[in-house]
């Protein structure tokens, strides 16, 4: 994967983010995590233009795995809390791993650094975030969310994304 193609998908997967989970947003009765689905949204939008402003001439995309399990993710819990799992637990370590796998295609490119830099500092937040709205609440104890929740992770595992989104070392 050349270095444009290898950023062009991580603007892909952000944009995915930015998308999904800011359409998602208002469909949740939990206000808290409406709140913290807006703020990341906003968040994963913000990377999402500064790749787009890294590759100057990028089209629209969205990464069909990343999207189907932040979809059913969605349609999981009206709560909003599968999202922001989703986030937290399946998503977004997977995004990680290819933002790592990333830098050594791009090694040589400071501008392509700075700016998987930043999207690796703005996941980790929001990925601390998610921790901290969800901090103190109760375990969801009901089998079928946590069938559903399960079933995020196998879905990735099964479309060959098992630790990240297409970038290898």
């Amino acid at each position: 994967m050349s270095s444009r193609d290898t950023m062009a998908h991580l603007f892909a997967c952000f944009d995915t983010m930015y998308s999904v989970v800011g359409d998602a947003a208002p469909t949740f009765t939990n206000d808290a995590f409406v709140v913290r689905t807006y703020e990341s949204a906003r968040a994963f939008g913000g990377v999402a233009l500064a790749f787009r402003e890294y590759l100057v001439d990028v089209p629209e995309g969205r990464l069909a795995p990343l999207e189907d399990a932040l979809r059913h993710a969605q349609a999981g819990d009206d709560s909003g809390a599968m999202m922001l799992y989703a986030l937290a637990m399946v998503v977004g370590p997977r995004v990680l791993v290819s933002l790592r796998d990333a830098r050594d295609q791009v090694a040589f490119d400071e501008g392509a650094l700075t700016v998987l830099t930043l999207a690796s500092q703005v996941l980790i937040q929001e990925i601390l975030r998610v921790g901290d709205v969800s901090r103190g609440r109760a375990p969801i104890e009901d089998p079928r969310w946590q069938e559903d929740a399960q079933e995020l992770a196998t879905r990735l595992d099964q479309s060959g994304n098992a630790e990240s989104f297409g970038i290898s070392r």
